[in-house]
């Protein structure tokens, strides 16, 4: 692929199936910059808030109660201050992930991971949209052992990121999130050594148009 617009790969993944490692190893192989975390310091910073606060809302949904809560949070008893810091609804902080993720696929080639990066930036013109999933038993097992927990609680981990995830690509594309046709690529992980995941994928950018 050769075109003048910068490369943009972006990741969508379910958990377990290493979709933060092959982007790293894939920005680390292209050289082009790599966008995860970033993400969310540049929306905390716009948003005057702590990272760590935002991070419990990032590529999540809220409920119609969380919604109300925030949008009548100074409707409390008029004595009693409100409080300095209000987290932005689900929308606003989609809104302005969207925007940062739209200015990083402007200014530089880049891997950028989750956040609907496949929907935001479907009209750039030198996209690469890649799905990683993999089965149960491979997550399970990749989860124990990165974070440390048992079985039970890795399957606990996996089946509510994937819960969370299908509802906020579904809310925010009106999309079914592991639907291969949304996707350049799909592949499954558990299939393939992780690091024959990120060759597989270059030798894809590498075929002629």
């Amino acid at each position: 692929m050769k075109h003048a617009t910068p490369l943009v790969i972006t990741i969508s993944r379910q958990l377990g199936c290493g979709g933060a490692y092959i982007g790293q190893q894939l920005s680390m192989e292209l050289s082009i910059h790599y966008s995860d975390r970033e993400i969310i310091r540049k929306a905390a910073e716009q948003l005057s808030i702590s990272e760590k606060q935002l991070d419990l809302q990032d590529e999540k949904t809220q409920s119609f109660w969380d919604s109300f809560a925030f949008c009548n949070v100074y409707s409390a008893d008029i004595y009693i201050p409100p409080p300095i810091q209000i987290m932005p609804t689900s929308y606003e902080l989609f809104d302005i992930e969207s925007e940062i993720i739209e200015h990083i696929a402007r200014e530089h080639s880049s891997v950028i991971i989750g956040r609907c990066g496949f929907h935001v930036l479907r009209n750039h013109p030198n996209h690469v949209s890649i799905f990683l999933h993999g089965d149960m038993t491979f997550r399970n097992r990749r989860i124990q052992k990165l974070y440390n927990v048992s079985e039970k609680e890795a399957a606990a981990m996996i089946m509510k990121s994937d819960k969370e995830r299908e509802q906020y690509v579904h809310t925010f594309t009106d999309c079914k999130w592991a639907d291969a046709t949304l996707y350049d690529l799909s592949i499954d992980t558990s299939k393939l050594d992780l690091d024959d995941c990120v060759k597989f994928i270059i030798d894809y950018l590498n075929f002629p148009d």
